[in-house]
């Protein structure tokens, strides 16, 4: 019984906010990388089989564009059907709240570590086996090994290097939002990227901290867009100097135009500033089918070498088993690790959203 939807109805779920463990609705827009598809709210009664039937349910906070070739794969070669649903992250954690242990899926698969670790908190997640959680390098998953990170994005600024020089660049995340940047700084404040960076700074800074340079911010007239793609694009187009945005899309825009034709060109802050935070996509088994072996086998995969190789060339992201080399041209994910920060943290973006109605940069 197939859970592939592909059609766009309304989720029973959707824009549901997830207050009791922290967590919003996903607000990351349709792009070459994550889309954010609506999903039927209809929930089929699916008996799963405990053990191994060669059929695992995943829900895919991923897009399908990028992850069913991978899944694909695992199918040929281990005969596992994989059945999917394809929708937005927090969309799908909403879902899984409410479905609780009757849950029909066995595998989650996320866009950011916030939603896995609100799921933890509900006590959702199984932990995972030594087999997977020793493969990843332990700053990139959870504490409590119910959830391991599968590849790494980092945050960086994209600017103009036909108007701005390396040496004028911000030095720290405040430099960001002074009144030198006035009207040059691209942002996307609705997305789930955006929005985990400034949860970061709060965790980091704190809360107070975090208010002035939100408030900074609004000071400094960003121009406002829908997603990632988009600031680049602005960048690329000399319509604003700086934009923030997540480092893989540089490397796709690269990709296809040539990194040295292109006018935007990517600047990492030193390690340990929010602004070059590293978030994950990850993995979780569920607890109501943590006897699921397909599911085991499945999870395995995603941290195998063959997925992180497919992952790093096809959607340039970090892959995060030792070993593995990432795109070309990116700084060693040590040079950008903050000291004692546990991703899980991230579930708290709901307290971010409410900072960012209040200066009015979302609605």
């Amino acid at each position: 019984m197939s859970f592939r939807v592909r059609s766009k109805t309304t989720i029973l779920l959707a824009g549901l906010v997830l207050t009791v463990s922290g967590c919003v609705a996903e607000t990351e827009p349709t792009e070459v990388s994550e889309t954010d598809p609506e999903v039927s709210a209809e929930t089929e009664d699916i008996a799963v089989v405990s053990g191994a039937d060669d059929y695992v349910i995943l829900y895919s906070g991923r897009a399908e564009s990028l992850v069913q070739p991978i899944i694909d794969v695992f199918t040929q070669q281990t005969g596992i059907e994989v059945d999917i649903r394809y929708a937005g992250t927090s969309e799908l954690a909403a879902q899984v709240l409410e479905e609780g242990e009757q849950s029909p899926a066995a595998v989650f698969l996320s866009q950011d570590a916030g939603a896995l670790g609100a799921l933890s908190d509900a006590g959702l997640l199984a932990a995972l086996p030594e087999s997977i959680t020793s493969r990843v390098d332990p700053d990139y998953s959870s504490r409590d090994d119910s959830w391991v990170g599968v590849t790494g994005r980092a945050r960086v600024i994209a600017y103009d290097s036909e108007t701005v020089a390396l040496e004028d660049l911000p030095t720290d995340v405040d430099e960001i939002v002074s009144p030198k940047w006035s009207g040059e700084i691209g942002v996307a404040p609705a997305n789930a990227s955006f929005q985990s960076f400034v949860t970061a700074y709060r965790v980091i800074r704190g809360e107070s901290a975090a208010d002035q340079w939100v408030s900074g911010l609004v000071m400094s007239d960003p121009q406002k867009y829908d997603k990632n793609s988009a600031i680049l694009e602005a960048v690329d187009a000399g319509e604003v100097s700086l934009g923030l945005i997540n480092h893989y899309y540089w490397y796709r825009m690269a990709s296809e135009r040539g990194g040295d034709q292109m006018r935007a060109q990517l600047y990492f802050l030193p390690a340990g500033d929010p602004a070059a935070i590293v978030n994950v996509t990850g993995a979780a088994i569920l607890q109501a089918q943590s006897s699921d072996l397909d599911a085991t086998s499945l999870v395995e995969f995603l941290v195998s070498d063959q997925a992180q190789e497919y992952f790093v060339t096809t959607t340039f992201e970090y892959p995060l088993v030792p070993g593995i080399g990432a795109p070309e041209g990116l700084p060693e994910l040590s040079e950008l690790a903050v000291g004692d920060f546990d991703l899980s943290d991230l579930r708290s973006i709901a307290t971010t959203q409410e900072l960012l109605r209040t200066y009015g940069l979302i609605f």
